[in-house]
């Protein structure tokens, strides 16, 4: 596909202007150089706006931490998911209501771009500010009059060696052997707390014994050794994570340093990580968004793919809270991708599902799914309601066991790229979806996610004690959503898959409910004996009323697979643990959850409540 045709991916939840055939197609004299100006100043000045308000969130990240505030963190993370849309609904409308920018012809539009590229000389965040510029012109203009002379479809600005105004992106410690635990002291100190440490010197000896387990060696420092940490902090749930590297000779470490509060306000390193793997884990798209102040966020970025390069910088402007940007270079590395393959778009290996049609392009990890126009039953949902589903998982607390998903609408992908048989089954299951134009399929919305193994494909292709740890794994999955007020509706293993970790993650959401809006109930005993013969329920199971006495009917009709359950989660067919769980969250609890193993943590003797 050429540059000049490629897809437009149109900003979520906004249709596109309707054809007109009524207008004229003279809509005067275009305006002159100052409008020009002007409009790409508004532009500009809308995402600054919006950037000031997303640092100020990260900001408070700090001193929400320092008082203890977990629940304020959690909301400012999902507040802040609305800011961007929030920012170019009212700039889109600016535009229109100033400007007639709807009605403006195109050269005007191709002037305006260029114009807005010189304002974004010596800029902080030139590439965030390009992507706002597109998700304001797609608001306003219409698909079909779309090109890439009025969007970036590539960076215009480079955002190499931006400088800071103030404090560099990293700083940049010298130690030696003689006082590395010196430097491993200003290093957690350079951080501005308010709060004391319990035992810095404990914790300093703690990090030094961890590096030396994980190098096998104590580390010799030569001529070049130093330690590179990303001035701000990184916050998520109740942790706050020091991000760097240690360079000693031709070896570059990564480390990340979790501090936790204690009851009484006073801080302690939990755990010092240097496993590539550790790292990789922490930016999981399955886990919350990090709350992190960025004056140049494409540095932060930088330094982060660096140490974990596996890692799209796609997944890492996503991971820091900058969901918009993540979706642009999605975008570009999707294209990039079929320009240089040939394989086809085909239907997902698997269990179809009832909901979604969900397809895949074997050359690139990703699925692609959409709603289907009819659901049938027992299904009881709709597309709005399935939409709301996946809306409530993006601002919610995934706790590494629920995928990310990235939500596109209006994607125009090459029709030759296409396996017949997935066009006749769209065409069959979701025509309203889809827009048959030319050589392009234009896919009206659809959600984006990795590409896992499904859990039952996994399952039936595994024994023994492998399958013994995925079963344990899926209970613990289980057991870790409910903590996080998730129920999950619909348990079938089909619904989870194994992540390239091995992890066991949630990913079908349409039955997905709040466990506090769940009343999980023991069966009661039949009327009579006959009712309990008869094969027919004789309990209500009203919307809402949940039977976990019943998971194992459905769950468990394999005996290894049963087996293993019933050894580590038999507590999961009962409704207590589910009761006990929903009455704890209702008490205001929010519990730990650590992107990290247990065996990890220097201690348990400081509680994070």
């Amino acid at each position: 596909m050429s540059a000049s045709n490629a897809a437009h991916l149109q900003a979520v939840d906004v249709p596109p202007r309707p054809d007109d055939p009524a207008a004229p197609d003279d809509f005067g004299p275009a305006p002159d150089f100052r409008q020009i100006a002007e409009l790409a100043r508004a532009i500009l000045a809308g995402f600054d706006a919006h950037y000031r308000r997303f640092r100020t969130a990260s900001r408070s990240a700090q001193s929400c931490f320092e008082s203890g505030d977990a629940r304020a963190l959690r909301d400012a993370v999902r507040d802040r998911i609305a800011f961007y849309d929030s920012r170019v609904l009212e700039t889109s409308e600016q535009l229109k209501r100033e400007f007639g920018a709807e009605r403006l012809p195109d050269d005007v539009w191709a002037s305006v771009k260029s114009y807005f590229i010189g304002l974004l000389v010596n800029h902080k965040q030139p590439e965030l500010a390009e992507t706002f510029f597109n998700s304001v012109s797609c608001r306003i203009l219409h698909r079909t009059y779309f090109h890439n002379d009025f969007i970036f479809y590539r960076p215009a600005v480079s955002t190499e060696y931006i400088e800071t105004t103030d404090t560099p992106t990293y700083r940049t410690y010298y130690p030696k052997r003689a006082d590395l635990f010196a430097t491993l002291a200003t290093i957690l100190n350079d951080f501005g707390w308010q709060l004391p440490f319990v035992d810095l010197d404990r914790d300093i000896r703690r990090i030094a014994r961890a590096l030396y387990r994980h190098l096998g060696r104590w580390p010799v420092l030569g001529y070049n050794a130093q330690i590179q940490v990303l001035a701000s902090p990184f916050f998520r749930n109740k942790a706050a994570y020091i991000i760097g590297r240690f360079v000693h000779g031709d070896t570059e470490t990564p480390f990340a340093l979790p501090l936790c509060r204690t009851h009484d306000g006073r801080l302690f390193v939990d755990a010092a990580l240097f496993a590539h793997d550790q790292i990789r884990s922490l930016f999981s798209l399955s886990r919350a968004y990090f709350l992190v102040d960025m004056e140049v966020p494409s540095a932060y970025v930088a330094f982060l793919h660096e140490l974990i390069p596996d890692k799209s910088r796609a997944e890492l402007y996503t991971m820091v809270g900058l969901g918009k940007q993540g979706k642009t270079m999605f975008y570009r590395e999707l294209f990039h991708h079929l320009r240089h393959t040939g394989d086809r778009f085909e239907i997902a290996p698997g269990i179809r599902g009832m909901v979604m049609i969900v397809f895949t392009l074997p050359s690139f990890p990703f699925v692609f799914k959409l709603i289907k126009d009819v659901i049938p039953p027992p299904k009881e949902v709709n597309r709005e309601i399935v939409r709301a589903k996946y809306l409530m998982v993006k601002r919610h607390d995934r706790v590494g066991r629920m995928a990310d998903s990235l939500e596109f609408s209006d994607v125009a992908l090459p029709r030759n790229r296409f396996d017949p048989a997935l066009i006749d089954e769209l065409r069959a299951l979701a025509p309203s979806m889809i827009e048959e134009d030319g050589d392009t399929i234009v896919i009206r919305h659809l959600y984006i996610e990795c590409r896992m193994t499904p859990l039952n494909v996994w399952l039936d292709t595994h024994g023994g004690d492998e399958l013994e740890a995925k079963v344990r794994d899926y209970g613990n999955a289980l057991r870790e959503l409910a903590i996080a007020n998730i129920f999950p509706g619909d348990m079938l293993f089909k619904n989870f898959g194994v992540t390239r970790m091995g992890r066991v993650v949630f990913y079908d959401y349409d039955e997905i409910e709040y466990m506090t809006d769940c009343d999980f109930r023991r069966i009661p005993p039949p009327p009579t004996p006959e009712f309990e013969m008869s094969g027919e329920a004789w309990y209500t199971g009203h919307k809402g009323e949940v039977y976990p006495e019943e998971f194992g009917t459905f769950l468990l009709n394999q005996k290894p697979v049963r087996d293993a359950f019933m050894k580590h989660h038999a507590d999961l067919l009962q409704p207590a643990f589910w009761q006990q769980t929903k009455a704890r969250i209702q008490a205001g609890i929010l519990e730990d959850f650590f992107p990290y193993p247990q065996t990890l943590r220097f201690s348990r003797r400081y509680r994070k409540d």
